[in-house]
């Protein structure tokens, strides 16, 4: 009996899961017009319409940078979420529908997925030292915006950067970089030159502030970036935020 209960259950949540799916997304699908649910449902049946492998991450905007931000709270509280990475697979093998796109830095103290306390297929991450914009990055957003339909896309950048500090390094005393190291150096030379460097600045202060700036430089250059992301920012399909995340309590700070 018990058993029975289980799958009943469960049943109900799926079924639920796809009546809010509908109910967000009826006026969307190719069929034009408005269906009550058992049509939906019939075809849903048929194939006319498909759920995505995870319907919750179908989300608006703000709804999707609330989710995130709850995530941190749990983080920073340890009161994290149990990964279940059996039964998500099943889902994950029809596709992906990330409800979040977030441009990180490459810092292995730094993991988008465990700070904002979610699963596989929830985040579509790009990692690159400095978290800034190259012309890669740029393609990877606009696949996550135009192709997987992700809703929210956030620069995350962090205290104690070692790419902030090598820009600092090399704007300040021209000190040069071996190989390929020098070019993320010089990317991040206009957050650098951004803020002033004033004579009773506390090294720290200053640091952070650089850290910043990056993000907020990195925020406003793929809001502007055309054809995609500037348009879909206009339109208000998706948004585009920057935080940055402190090493010693976990917590995110939203600062673009």
């Amino acid at each position: 009996m018990c058993k029975d209960n289980d799958h009943s259950f469960k049943d109900k949540l799926q079924f639920d899961s796809q009546k809010r799916l509908f109910l967000r997304s009826a006026a969307a699908t190719s069929l034009g017009t408005a269906l009550s649910f058992s049509e939906f449902s019939r075809a849903l049946a048929e194939g006319m319409v498909k759920i995505p492998p995870i319907p919750e991450n179908v989300l608006t905007p703000n709804d999707a940078l609330k989710r995130l931000m709850e995530g941190n709270e749990r983080y920073v509280s340890n009161n994290l979420i149990p990964l279940n990475f059996k039964d998500e697979r099943q889902s994950l093998v029809r596709g992906q529908n990330p409800y979040a796109c977030v441009l990180s830095c490459s810092d292995s103290r730094i993991s988008p997925e465990f700070c904002f306390d979610e699963q596989r297929g929830d985040l579509f991450v790009a990692r690159v030292a400095g978290n800034y914009v190259t012309t890669d990055f740029i393609a990877t957003l606009e696949y996550a915006a135009a192709v997987l339909h992700v809703p929210l896309f956030v620069v995350l950048g962090h205290e104690n950067c070692g790419a902030v500090k090598a820009a600092i390094d090399a704007t300040d005393s021209n000190e040069q970089f071996p190989g390929h190291i020098q070019s993320i150096a010089t990317a991040l030379t206009p957050a650098v030159r951004a803020v002033q460097k004033d004579p009773d600045y506390v090294a720290n202060n200053r640091y952070i502030n650089i850290v910043k700036k990056n993000v907020q430089l990195t925020v406003e250059s793929l809001r502007e970036q055309p054809p995609l992301l500037a348009r879909l920012v206009e339109s208000k399909k998706i948004m585009i935020v920057g935080g940055v995340y402190y090493l010693k309590t976990g917590k995110i700070e939203l600062i673009a």
